[in-house]
């Protein structure tokens, strides 16, 4: 599978954004829902956004899908105004809300093809993409049951379904796995995975970190309301939780084994037979090291950076209060 991803130096300002907003804000009243946050995501992209119940993600979501009106800021969609414009970019848009709206008195072929009329679709498209949706989400065995008989899993995936029906240029998904067993939201993820192209841009809410690490090219992190971090996992993993760490496990003389790294890598732990050391390019610094170990005879079993998670980074934005720096 080719996911074709444009790295952030090196893109075009020729290649358009799928997704802009800048300065979007939401009162209710006198609530601050979403307080002023931007946000870009590019052909190709998967941009997770994450934070606590009540952060401000599905208002932001809402607004960006323009089931909202914003009370300051603006958001263009594909380069299209999502205030004066809102019926030409729903027409671009497929997405999964946290309530689906389910009639439980159809069947599945049913609601699909109220959908697919209701985004002009033709008739063969619509019973071509049906058949490819149901079973792309495991669903084509029950299409005969009324909806009102489904699992929650299941109608989490018809809503899925309905979301991508109409294969549009951008997709905003509200916690796309809740309520589903490992097997079916594994299923979601590798679907969502297969999403990806160069014209098509996704917006994922979960709290899931490890979904989102595995999905996602960007993370925004929200707090009441905010963009309280923003960036590549590399670069948070670098901002936030400093330079890599390197794990060298080895057999042989240990105070040997130290005089072989050179200071400038700040060897700040060991123990008999492992040492951890910094490094701000692993992938040129550790073969160095390695070949000089055995050159001298040490057996080297194993030598890996080691791993730091989004939990990582994010249980460090909790700790840091919001001040993660944006990259």
């Amino acid at each position: 599978m080719f996911f074709w991803i444009v790295p952030l130096q090196q893109r075009s300002s020729a290649i358009k954004l799928l997704i802009e907003a800048k300065g979007l804000t939401k009162y209710f009243d006198d609530f601050l829902a979403v307080d002023c946050i931007d946000l870009e995501v590019y052909p190709g992209e998967i941009l997770a956004l994450l934070g606590p119940n009540g952060a401000g993600k599905t208002t932001t979501i809402r607004l960006l899908a323009s089931i909202l009106k914003p009370s300051s800021g603006w958001t263009r969609i594909d380069g299209v105004d999502v205030i004066t414009h809102p019926s030409e970019i729903r027409g671009k848009m497929g997405i999964l809300t946290e309530h689906h709206g389910l009639y439980s008195r159809m069947r599945a072929e049913e609601y699909l093809t109220f959908f697919g009329e209701a985004y002009g679709m033709s008739s063969e498209q619509i019973e071509r993409n049906i058949e490819k949706l149901l079973d792309q989400f495991g669903l084509e065995n029950v299409r005969s049951r009324r909806l009102g008989e489904y699992s929650k899993g299941m109608t989490q995936k018809l809503a899925m379904a309905r979301a991508l029906l109409h294969d549009p240029a951008i997709v905003l998904l509200d916690e796309p796995t809740s309520a589903m067993d490992p097997a079916s939201a594994r299923q979601v993820r590798e679907s969502i995975c297969t999403l990806r192209t160069s014209s098509r841009a996704i917006i994922i809410c979960t709290h899931n970190l490890n979904e989102a690490e595995f999905l996602a090219d960007k993370i925004a992190i929200m707090s009441e309301g905010r963009i309280v971090s923003q960036g590549t996992i590399a670069g948070l993993r670098r901002n936030l939780l400093g330079r890599p760490v390197v794990e060298l496990r080895y057999r042989g003389d240990d105070r040997l084994v130290r005089s072989y790294i050179p200071e400038t890598f700040d060897l700040f732990y060991t123990a008999p037979g492992v040492v951890h050391y910094f490094s701000d390019n692993p992938d040129k610094d550790n073969p160095r090291i390695l070949n000089r170990l055995f050159h001298e005879g040490i057996d080297v079993l194993s030598v890996a950076e080691i791993r730091r998670s989004l939990e990582d980074i994010y249980l460090q934005v909790v700790k840091n209060n919001g001040s993660g720096e944006a990259v």
